[in-house]
């Protein structure tokens, strides 16, 4: 299934880190703070912008921002464009 944001909005699937204690244990899912780090998958109408993101962009986004969705058993947030908060640079 193909999903197109509409507007100014982005899908975008969150990055997560497997979480270790000092100890080596690994943190259940339910411990872990919400992720931050997202990858775009697919970006609408945002020519008028003055930002540049485009699809393969790793950003970082508001904590508690977007809509969450499954699509084929996967996780995916439609995010509003003014919610990004920056663009990760490799």
């Amino acid at each position: 299934m193909k999903v197109r944001p509409l507007g100014s909005r982005l899908l975008i699937k969150p990055i997560t880190e497997e979480k270790r204690t000092e100890g080596g244990i690994v943190l259940p899912d339910t411990a872990k703070e919400k992720p931050m780090k997202a990858e775009v998958i697919a970006v609408g109408n945002i020519e008028d912008s003055d930002i540049e993101i485009n699809v393969g962009d790793k950003v970082i986004f508001s904590k508690y921002s977007g809509t969450e969705i499954k699509i084929e058993d996967e996780d995916y947030i439609i995010i509003d464009l003014d919610d990004i908060l920056a663009k990760i640079e490799d």
